[in-house]
């Protein structure tokens, strides 16, 4: 079985990595021609995701085809629905992909979400602050991630500065939740509909980047998990999902508020390639693959931390016991993901120990 993924990044890379002991092969579609995917796939380059007798080719002889990263346009994952099963279903490309979509979605499902107003002028977000407050987040409604495209209202003379910084595109402004934490969920549903659940990550992030994942979060009580899995489910049967799906929330007390979803592997799964029976890249595989899904167990505690920048000496982060390096052969630069280290212990404590170890490294 010859799987298609579109996107040729680090997830990419992962899920061959996960597919090669099930005996699966893959195909990669990428506008880069050195994607770090490229060295475990055959590599198909690309003008853009939408070049069609680029997809055309890629497509030819495939099983099925699935995505790295949630901005592929949806035409083209479309386009190739009628060549091949795509997992998961362009849907679901089309309900993350611009915020205000996704935030009247989960509403749609009674998710609680941050209060919220779309934004199109200046005008329009002055009225959006008199609603919401100040501080407000003003995000773009499409292609931000890892903190781009995206700006903090703390005063309301703040307006025409982040407005301008953003380019005067169409925006969704949102009120500033005082969360205690942010948490993320990570979800698998297969072919015929069975559904796990991995338990509730606990999530750091500095300028809008994931740098420090706990999993299982700690004092997590059961109520919040089955909220959280509420939630996911929810969101998989809408969508007649097949695959990993991640969901972000901000937690208030016992209260999740649900901030955005990807529809793929997430960072804040890395861990469970070491810290979970079955890892999301090959419980995603195995859903779409029609495959039966594999235990979502932790195996102890684990802390996953980014490598962000640069990378240090792999020799030092390999003397940190029960360190597990896993690098995405890129090119350093500041503000990308170059690689991520999990470390796992049988003890919330000392994997919080191991893992300071690891961050003095850094």
């Amino acid at each position: 079985m010859t799987i298609g993924i579109l996107g040729g990044g680090q997830l990419g890379r992962m899920l061959a990595l996960a597919g090669y002991p099930l005996g699966l092969r893959f195909r990669v579609l990428d506008t880069y021609d050195a994607a770090p995917a490229g060295e475990l796939a055959d590599l198909i380059v690309a003008e853009s995701f939408a070049e069609r007798e680029a997809l055309s080719r890629f497509a030819a002889g495939l099983a099925l085809v699935t995505y790295e990263f949630e901005n592929v346009p949806v035409d083209a994952a479309r386009f190739l629905a009628d060549r091949a099963p795509v997992y998961p279903p362009p849907a679901a490309l089309a309900a993350s992909q611009d915020r205000l979509t996704e935030k009247s979605f989960f509403r749609q499902l009674d998710i609680p979400t941050p209060h919220y107003a779309a934004v199109a002028s200046q005008a329009a977000l002055g009225a959006a602050l008199a609603e919401l407050g100040t501080p407000a987040v003003l995000k773009t409604r499409r292609l931000g991630y890892d903190g781009k495209g995206q700006r903090i209202i703390r005063h309301v003379s703040d307006a025409p500065a982040a407005w301008e910084a953003l380019q005067s595109q169409d925006c969704i402004a949102e009120a500033f939740v005082p969360f205690d934490r942010e948490v993320s969920l990570l979800a698998v549903r297969g072919r015929t509909g069975d559904t796990a659940f991995y338990p509730l990550v606990e999530n750091t992030h500095h300028d809008g980047i994931l740098r420090r994942s706990v999993a299982p979060a700690l004092a997590t009580p059961p109520a919040l998990q089955a909220q959280a899995e509420d939630y996911g489910q929810r969101v998989l049967a809408a969508l007649d999902y097949v695959g990993v799906l991640a969901i972000e929330f901000f937690q208030q007390g016992d209260r999740l508020l649900a901030n955005e979803m990807a529809p793929r592997v997430h960072n804040s799964g890395h861990w469970t390639i070491e810290g979970a029976e079955t890892s999301q890249f090959e419980n995603h595989l195995r859903a779409v693959a029609g495959l039966p899904l594999g235990s979502t167990a932790p195996r102890g505690q684990s802390v996953m931390l980014n490598l962000i920048g640069t990378i240090p000496e792999r020799a030092a982060l390999l003397a940190v016991p029960n360190a597990h390096v896993h690098l995405y052969a890129k090119e350093p630069r500041p503000g990308r993901k170059l690689g991520h280290v999990t470390v796992r212990s049988d003890t919330a404590d000392s994997a919080r120990a191991l893992a300071d170890s690891l961050q003095a490294r850094l």
